[in-house]
């Protein structure tokens, strides 16, 4: 009777368990240096493939880095390479809002920020609200973002 009590009360906990626990601000904000130092490091041409690369050390679960030109145009993406050469300043979020534009715009003004938007959650495939951590290098944008349930 006991061992079917516990068995129980372990069903119980562990269906109420996420499956997986989302990234925390902090981990965007190391992730984001992470990459910076990377880059400054190791130079863009070894560094924006490992970024673009879903098995490599800039994707975690739901957490990955984007790095975008101040044009718009996408350098690196972590969660879908196909993104990477395009021009992306006119990609709005299910709202409308002009994420990338209004992104950029802040990255020229500022050497570190945090955006709100909607996007695709890479783990969940449903829209969610986001933030997003960037820094400026140069004239590119290094982010990372939280999805915020």
């Amino acid at each position: 009777m006991r061992t079917k009590l516990i068995l129980a009360v372990a069903a119980v906990v562990v269906a109420a368990a996420p499956a997986v626990a989302g990234a925390s601000k902090d981990d965007a904000i190391a992730m984001v240096k992470k990459a910076v130092e990377a880059i400054k490091a190791d130079g863009a041409d070894k560094t924006y493939p490992l970024i673009s690369d879903k098995a490599g050390p800039f994707v975690k679960d739901d957490l990955y880095v984007v790095v975008y030109q101040l044009d718009g145009k996408v350098l690196a993406h972590g969660a879908n390479a196909k993104f990477v050469g395009k021009d992306m300043i006119d990609a709005q979020d299910v709202d409308g809002k002009l994420y990338v534009k209004e992104r950029v715009e802040l990255a020229a003004k500022q050497s570190s920020f945090w955006q709100d938007y909607k996007f695709v959650n890479p783990v969940s495939k449903k829209v969610e609200p986001k933030e997003m951590y960037c820094e400026r290098v140069e004239n590119t944008a290094v982010c990372a973002g939280v999805y915020k349930l």
